[in-house]
């Protein structure tokens, strides 16, 4: 027999029944039934009861272990007794009776239960992470993680995609984020990066003539941390391809993210239609780029119907103002004042002065609340007809700028959608937002800046760089967004040297930046590049979404904690003074 084990903690069935086996893993849990014990041993495939009586020539040692210790355990495969058999586990209808028991290895006091999954302090489950990822839930998303990279690796491969390693050790590049630098001992004083993303190297590769490439790509950004993105790095599905219009990538991507959600999708619902929304639609009707589909509301301009009414706090905002706005926000069975005044409450906590609303009941012209009162019923007759509302029904607004109040536009949205429940908590809702600006205004540098990926192409080309108001132009650019997340964005590149020159200067950034900061893909330009396209998917977001996890450090094996340190390896951790001067590097810290 095999030193530590003939089956897994898993593998025992009913027709294994009679049987001697050896099994080995870790002491999940041991129960004491008036003298005779009961040890849940657990390895990576699953868990096995184990029993140990008086009469068995284990029990001595059965007695001594305790949780968390690796066992071997020699015994014979039984069936459990009528009305003890456990359903809910794959060896449930076994046990194995102990003869002889080994301690492998013992384990000291637990600085945190793995049996049970209590919360715990994140620092202490991340100081000990070794001892969390042993927790059933944590070791099951991971597990679902590797399953659906392979799913995504082998989906692209076998729509003839091919996998490439590209450098991890780069230079800096303006991505959005800062870079991770690399001090250089060889060359002193200067730095390498660690990548952003690998976009420049896949464009080369399209120039190269390699076609269709992809790769799981490690990412690296030094930002703050979120919910929904690690500090540090991060992995992405990153693709590239050649003679490719955006129609093409769409077509050629949708199916492999539908398939992979509907694979791993736990008994929730996949819709199959992937709309197109432009970014200006989106953020009128949703109040973000990243709208969440599975909420059917759609916010509405109603502006025409407070310009000139009786509610003066709006009427003089349109009157002084152009370019003011009133939008509204549909609250379908939210009709009662008590939600209205919880939503009103919301807004506050939000930091903003309220949140008018109407709300219509049985019986009552026109609408109730102090809105309905001031703008008549009338007024509040067209809001409700324009937006489809009835009796039972509420309806919220906010005014001003638009791009003052977008963001709290949509989180209101959102909070309707959740508090009346109309949003689908069991679906997957994939959208592609398109047509993002080229470029946005700086307000800090009081200039033109690209608002998105700079080597984007320009719907339009040069004769749009040329002839538009640089804020007027749209970009060949899209994002895929699900439940409210980005979990992709991409673009059609700026192939063209000349296009890509114009399109920095406009940018504040002359062709001699463009030599310097890009000169690799500047050269390979002109020399024949294709027509080429591409995107990323975020595969720590998309895993996060299947699971059901709503932060990316319950699906990622060794992350960081919030102030982006790894409290298992000690990193960051000082230098040594010879480190220092082989790099050729001075500190200069701050005073504590």
């Amino acid at each position: 027999m095999h030193a530590y084990r003939s089956h897994t903690c898993g593998q025992l069935r009913a027709d294994h029944a009679g049987q001697d086996i050896r099994i080995s893993g870790w002491v999940h849990r041991v129960r004491d039934h008036g003298g005779v014990l009961f040890i849940d041993l657990r390895d990576h495939y699953g868990m096995t009861q184990v029993v140990a009586d008086p009469d068995s020539p284990a029990f001595k040692v059965a007695e001594k272990v305790r949780s968390e210790w690796v066992v071997r355990i020699d015994g014979k495969v039984r069936a459990r007794p009528v009305g003890t058999e456990n359903a809910d586990m794959p060896t449930g209808l076994i046990e194995v009776y102990a003869t002889g028991i080994e301690v492998l290895g013992q384990a000291a006091e637990l600085p945190l239960p793995v049996f049970g999954e209590p919360d715990y302090p994140e620092d202490i489950r991340l100081k000990y992470r070794f001892l969390d990822l042993r927790r059933e839930t944590l070791h099951k998303n991971i597990m679902t993680r590797t399953r659906i990279v392979a799913s995504l690796r082998n989906r692209m491969n076998e729509i003839g995609f091919n996998e490439f390693s590209t450098p991890i050790l780069t230079a800096s590049s303006p991505e959005g984020a800062r870079d991770f630098l690399v001090p250089s001992r060889i060359h002193p004083g200067k730095f390498f990066a660690l990548p952003q993303a690998p976009q420049q190297y896949k464009q080369l590769l399209m120039v190269a003539g390699f076609d269709r490439y992809f790769q799981i790509a490690p990412c690296f950004r030094d930002e703050d941390p979120r919910a929904d993105r690690l500090p540090g790095e991060f992995y992405q599905l990153d693709l590239e391809m050649s003679f490719v219009t955006q129609d093409d990538l769409f077509a050629t991507m949708e199916p492999v993210i539908l398939d992979t959600f509907e694979s791993f999708a736990n008994g929730k619902t996949v819709r199959r239609e992937v709309p197109r929304i432009p970014y200006d639609v989106s953020m009128r009707k949703y109040g973000t780029d990243k709208p969440d589909l599975r909420n059917p509301i759609e916010m509405q301009a109603v502006t025409q119907h407070f310009a000139g009414s009786g509610f003066k706090v709006f009427a003089g905002m349109i009157a002084n103002d152009p370019k003011v706005e009133v939008w509204a926000v549909p609250a379908p069975k939210g009709g009662s004042r008590a939600f209205c005044d919880r939503m009103n409450s919301w807004a506050q906590g939000e930091g903003q002065p309220g949140l008018g609303y109407v709300f219509w009941r049985e019986g009552e012209e026109g609408g109730a609340g102090p809105i309905a009162k001031n703008i008549g019923p009338e007024r509040t007759e067209a809001i409700r007809t324009q937006l489809g509302l009835g009796v039972g029904d509420a309806c919220f607004f906010v005014a001003g700028r638009p791009e003052k109040f977008v963001k709290f536009a949509g989180d209101a949205r959102t909070r309707v959608g959740k508090e009346l429940g109309h949003t689908n908590e069991n679906e997957f809702a994939l959208a592609w937002i398109v047509d993002f600006p080229f470029y946005e205004w700086d307000d800090e540098e009081k200039q033109v800046a690209f608002c998105h990926n700079p080597f984007s192409m320009p719907q339009g080309g040069m004769q749009a760089l040329t002839s538009q108001d640089p804020l007027t132009i749209k970009a060949f650019q899209y994002d895929m967004v699900c439940n409210g997340f980005e979990i992709a964005s991409g673009s059609i590149r700026n192939h063209s040297p000349e296009t890509m020159v114009k399109a920095f200067e406009i940018a504040g950034m002359g062709k001699d930046v463009v030599e310097e900061k890009f000169g690799g893909m500047y050269r390979a330009f002109q020399y024949g590049a294709p027509p080429h396209g591409g995107m990323a998917f975020g595969v720590d977001r998309i895993v996060m979404l299947l699971v059901g996890a709503t932060n990316l450090r319950e699906i990622t094996l060794f992350p960081m904690n919030q102030q982006a340190q790894d409290l298992l390896m000690g990193a960051p951790s000082e230098a040594t003074p010879r480190q220092l001067r082989e790099l050729h590097i001075r500190l200069n810290l701050p005073e504590a």
